[in-house]
């Protein structure tokens, strides 16, 4: 079928976004024009943003008015440049995803950007609308996977009755969840060291010194309360970021492609084709695992940096690990078997683990037990959490092969299940050291394609010689 649309342009407010980005582009020069006449010339100086600016509003109009696309011939047609003309045409069976995101601006106008992936787009998607209405945005994602517009009336009409696919819903309660037991506490709390120690350079000696001994003066019970009153607003703070990035996330799979929408300031719709997975994980933070919850994501090959912040993409926040298997049976049913047993690491890698968690551990500690004697306990404390972090990573380790498949499992902090067919390997590999090669013990390490065409990597440490050798000639194809 033979599909021309006429040529359109973006929604105006596109004006807007094309505006900022060369603001931000331009807010080195800016800057360095404010340090450079801050203390004379600022007439130069307000006079030269003045023009700059008016310059930069003419550049953002044109770059509208000049951005056009139409669907026509089998293809998306876009063309842009303001003194150069560029084209580029995306051939509708090269299309792998078009996911519609809105921030808050757009959801003002009832606007969204459409992005368009290829299996090259790169580092970029292959074409990106920045600001089209919500009608056209979805229209237009409608005709470029070919879809039936009457059956997708139809389906609207009977939004009220039983969805005609799989389809998951976060609820409140389960969403509050994955914000608290997150792991961007230590993240945000990282941060905030990072800032504080950045922040001194810029405070007065003297008040610095002051607020110093202010704080020294401070009984330990005060300066333990202030330290779990700043833990429970970082706690506070995570559970809102969560909050705001998982909101109304919901997940339905529709023929051979995935949809998930997310977001509350920023919505995000992404278009997740089943051929482009590469492998299924199920994460289990330290958090988490006691109290039953997992989550549940995906490697997808390809994809771009505008998908935003994650190199995996979830699939689910947060269930508890015993609905895991119904809802890939539900989605992704090739990937949904759990199995109850692992073939596990034998008892001799133990003391690999526990060395290797344990050394990093004691240098840190005798560092602080040298330099800060007062605070001699802090050692004790990480070494018994290293030693109790050895153990669970022994404990985790291990595999499940049938087949066409293989799940392994591990541990950095995050207890890791991932599953991973035959064919999505890219490369297969085993290594020994002497230590090992003594021990009868291998290290296994694998590599499929993940997002921006990079490789993921997944290794397991001080395996059996025996199974090394056993998943080796799997992978080869050998008996």
């Amino acid at each position: 079928m033979k599909m021309m649309s006429k040529q359109q342009r973006l929604h105006p407010a596109a004006i807007l976004f094309n505006f900022f980005k060369v603001i931000r582009e331009s807010l080195f020069i800016i800057i360095l024009g404010f340090i450079t006449f801050r203390d004379n010339n600022s007439t130069y100086f307000i006079l030269g943003i003045s023009i700059l600016i008016i310059l930069l509003a003419a550049y953002s109009v044109a770059s509208w008015y000049r951005y056009t696309y139409r669907v026509e011939e089998e293809e998306l047609r876009v063309e842009y440049g303001i003194v150069i003309r560029k084209k580029r045409y995306i051939s509708i069976n090269r299309i792998q995803s078009i996911d519609l995101t809105a921030g808050v601006i757009h959801r003002i106008f009832k606007l969204v950007k459409v992005q368009i992936e290829t299996a090259g787009s790169g580092t970029g998607a292959e074409a990106a609308l920045k600001a089209v209405k919500l009608s056209e945005g979805e229209r237009l994602r409608s005709e470029l996977k070919n879809r039936n517009k009457q059956k997708e009336v139809e389906v609207e009409e009977e939004e009220s009755e039983t969805p005609a696919y799989p389809f998951y819903k976060i609820s409140f309660k389960r969403l509050f969840l994955a914000g608290s037991t997150s792991s961007s506490i230590g993240i945000m709390l990282a941060f905030l060291l990072i800032g504080v120690s950045e922040l001194e350079q810029f405070i007065p000696d003297r008040f610095y010194n002051n607020a110093m001994t202010w704080v020294i003066g401070l009984s330990i019970i005060i300066i333990a309360g202030l330290a779990l009153l700043v833990l429970f607003i970082l706690w506070v703070l995570g559970i809102a970021g969560t909050m705001i990035k998982y909101g109304n996330f919901t997940i339905t799979k529709n023929n051979e492609e995935l949809f998930i929408t997310r977001g509350l300031l920023e919505k995000k719709q992404l278009t997740i084709p089943l051929n482009r997975i590469q492998a299924v994980g199920i994460q289990e933070s330290i958090i988490r695992q006691p109290l039953g919850y997992v989550t549940v994501f995906a490697e997808i090959a390809g994809g771009s940096l505008d998908k935003g912040e994650d190199f995996s993409t979830v699939l689910f926040p947060i269930m508890r690990a015993e609905e895991v298997e119904g809802f890939l049976q539900e989605l992704l049913p090739s990937y949904a078997k759990q199995p109850d047993e692992f073939t596990r690491l034998p008892k001799r890698a133990r003391k690999f683990y526990l060395f290797r968690t344990v050394i990093p551990m004691v240098l840190i500690g005798a560092v602080i037990a040298y330099f800060f004697p007062q605070f001699s306990w802090i050692p004790i404390i990480l070494l018994i959490g290293s030693l109790y972090l050895g153990l669970l990573r022994y404990w985790a380790g291990g595999y499940y092969l049938e087949d066409n498949h293989l799940i392994i499992r591990y541990r950095g902090f995050s207890k890791m299940t991932m599953v991973i067919y035959h064919n999505r390997i890219q490369s297969f590999e085993t290594t020994q050291h002497k230590i090992q090669k003594f021990q009868k013990l291998a290290t296994m390490k694998l590599s499929i394609i993940g997002k921006l065409g990079a490789g993921r990597h997944y290794t397991i440490k001080d395996l059996d010689e025996v199974d090394a050798d056993k998943l080796m000639n799997w992978y080869s194809y050998q008996d």
